[in-house]
């Protein structure tokens, strides 16, 4: 009976030990990984020279530095945060030099913070005799803790660039991309005249930064210069890029004549035009057959009725143009 109760109690023993260990075990991972990641957390960045603090989507941002005690070979990691809640990302891993300097070269896509922070968030140091020991940094409190440089990366804006010759009242169309490629950014379409640019209409991005900008003109007027314009975001600074240039036109009936005599403005053009109230001197451009004329206002006319220009021999030979018919005018 006696030796039955004790077999008893060892068993207890033996359960509550089975019990107990494990729980231990966890409890000493988990604190083991909560004391790796406060390390992490409380590295210290080193200081560092960022030059420039913005560039071109695709360029290089240097980062220089010195880390004299991290120890030569030691690895020190190069960090950017591209907004306020996102975490530290890794760019880069590099060695520090005998000298104790270490350098990147990144290419980072969007705005955002640099860091440089000794790879495990330690550093080390010499103890006497030579021996290198690992010591804890300090500290996030510190200063140093401070060290991290603001950048900004350019988006990249592609346009196409053309003529883009269209009647009043009808569209013009725009294309391009905008990099790096992002849904609902918003680009907008910038037409220039003697007052500077004024946007004239907006577009947003696809997913990959496509665009299309639809804007239809209301007046007419001759190589008005049209540019697309990034305003820049949190990922992005500004970026602008040139499409072309827009003739916009209207229909009106025009005749020929043979130019020989005198005109009523005194002077005789090579490629001339007359109308009847445009000043002497005024340039207009003409489309007819796929051909474009730009001729100068040296007479009057015509007059009869309906017709709007009277073409002079050159001007009409090179627009193709015969008889009375109806061309494209802008001025």
């Amino acid at each position: 009976m006696l030796k039955l109760r004790w077999m008893r109690s060892v068993h207890v023993i033996i359960a509550v030990t089975v019990l107990v260990v494990p729980a231990s075990a966890f409890a000493l991972t988990r604190a083991t990984g909560a004391a790796g990641s406060a390390t992490a957390a409380a590295a210290t960045p080193l200081p560092v020279l960022v030059t420039p603090k913005q560039v071109s989507l695709g360029d290089a941002i240097e980062v220089a530095g010195q880390a004299p005690a991290v120890g030569t070979g030691g690895q020190v990691v190069l960090e950017a945060r591209y907004g306020r809640q996102s975490a530290w990302q890794r760019l880069s891993t590099t060695f520090v030099t005998r000298h104790g300097t270490f350098a990147f070269h990144a290419h980072p896509r969007h705005s955002g913070l640099l860091r440089a922070v000794p790879a495990g968030g330690h550093m080390a140091a010499t103890a006497p005799g030579g021996t290198r020991t690992i010591v804890a940094k300090t500290s996030p409190d510190d200063v140093a803790s401070r060290r991290v440089t603001s950048f900004k990366v350019a988006a990249e804006m592609r346009a196409t660039r053309r003529q883009h010759d269209v009647l009043a009242g009808d569209p013009v169309y725009v294309a391009g991309r905008l990099l790096p490629g992002r849904a609902g950014r918003t680009v907008a379409l910038q037409g220039h005249s003697a007052a500077g640019w004024r946007t004239l209409a907006h577009a947003r991005t696809g997913g990959r930064g496509g665009f299309a900008v639809r804007y239809t003109p209301g007046a007419t007027g001759i190589g008005r210069h049209l540019r697309v314009l990034f305003k820049g975001d949190r990922g992005n600074a500004r970026s602008v890029d040139g499409a072309g240039a827009m003739t916009v036109y209207q229909q009106s009936l025009a005749s020929w004549y043979q130019d020989g005599g005198s005109t009523a403005c005194g002077f005789h053009a090579g490629l001339g035009v007359a109308n009847k109230t445009l000043p002497c001197g005024t340039k207009v451009r003409f489309r007819h057959a796929g051909h474009t004329v730009t001729a100068t206002v040296d007479d009057r006319g015509p007059y009869v009725g309906g017709r709007e220009w009277d073409l002079n021999q050159n001007t009409a030979a090179a627009l193709g143009f015969d008889g009375v018919g109806t061309v494209w005018s802008a001025n």
